[in-house]
């Protein structure tokens, strides 16, 4: 398990960055960059890092599931993954 603070952490950069993504794209198309800098740092999409939804691991996501590889692999082996199922040859 992650730490809250860093899940509360990303949470608040996720907002942040819907927030002022209208103002950002905005001042990028006019290219006044001297006021792009007066926005937050944490208002930038790059600053986003992918987290697991259930345990906020950073490390090992799956995005197409939106959480880690650990808990897609426990998730998978008790069948609560609709169409998932271990390989067996």
């Amino acid at each position: 398990m992650a730490k809250e603070s860093m899940k509360a952490r990303e949470a608040k950069r996720q907002k942040l960055v819907a927030k002022f993504a209208a103002k950002r794209k905005e001042l990028k198309e006019a290219g006044d960059y001297e006021a792009l800098q007066s926005i937050p740092k944490n208002a930038s999409p790059v600053r986003l890092h992918n987290r697991c939804k259930l345990t906020g691991r950073p490390k090992g996501y799956m995005r197409t599931f939106g959480i880690s590889r650990v808990t897609f692999r426990e998730m998978a082996n008790q069948g609560l993954i609709p169409g998932v199922k271990k390989a067996s040859w």
